[in-house]
């Protein structure tokens, strides 16, 4: 209900988004239904849409922004679970959902999707396939302090070591940590 003048306000404080989530350890929030309405909000107020969800939601949430005219950033992979592998079909709904011009994703969260402690290789595949297939719409970017975790707390320097694995050129860490962001965000 929040009224399109002070998203503008917002905008022009530097807000350029705003992040939904569905998922249940953070309690019920807006429905998706809901929040695809507040997105002509948005769009009025030239900001993104960012959700965070759980992996067993894609195949029904993301369906339902295939037609919003503003960018929509999946955050941490899709949450999928990297234990399933690349194939599984939480998966094959985010890269159906990244087939959308408006489709963004943040490669952040290895740690999140992994099923191992430390190391997070597996989830290294995942980010690595946004990274090559929708390289101008992949972002990266820390989780610092790292909220909501079950696990040990990840080292952010580990992390970041992480990207040159999964964009593993100088063009593409730049267009990751830099060019995309930039457009994204509206940086000068």
């Amino acid at each position: 209900d929040t009224p399109v003048a002070k998203l503008r306000e917002m905008r022009e404080r530097g807000f350029r988004g705003i992040r939904f989530n569905f998922m249940r350890h953070l309690g019920v929030g807006a429905s998706p239904a809901e929040v695809y309405e507040f997105c002509g909000h948005l769009a009025d107020a030239d900001m993104h849409l960012q959700i965070h969800m759980e992996a067993e939601l894609l195949g029904e949430v993301l369906p339902i922004f295939n037609d919003v005219p503003i960018p929509v950033v999946v955050d941490h992979i899709g949450r999928v679970d990297a234990g399933k592998g690349i194939e599984h079909e939480d998966f094959s709904h985010l890269l159906r959902f990244m087939d959308n011009e408006h489709g963004w994703v943040k490669v952040s969260g290895c740690d999140r999707i992994s099923m191992q402690q430390i190391g997070y290789e597996d989830a290294i595949g995942f980010a690595a396939k946004l990274v090559q297939d929708f390289p101008d719409r992949s972002l990266w970017g820390t989780y610092w302090p790292h909220p909501n975790i079950s696990k040990p707390v990840p080292d952010d320097g580990y992390l970041a070591s992480l990207i040159q694995k999964f964009a593993p050129t100088p063009e593409k860490q730049v267009a990751l940590l830099v060019d995309n962001p930039s457009r994204l965000y509206a940086f000068n």
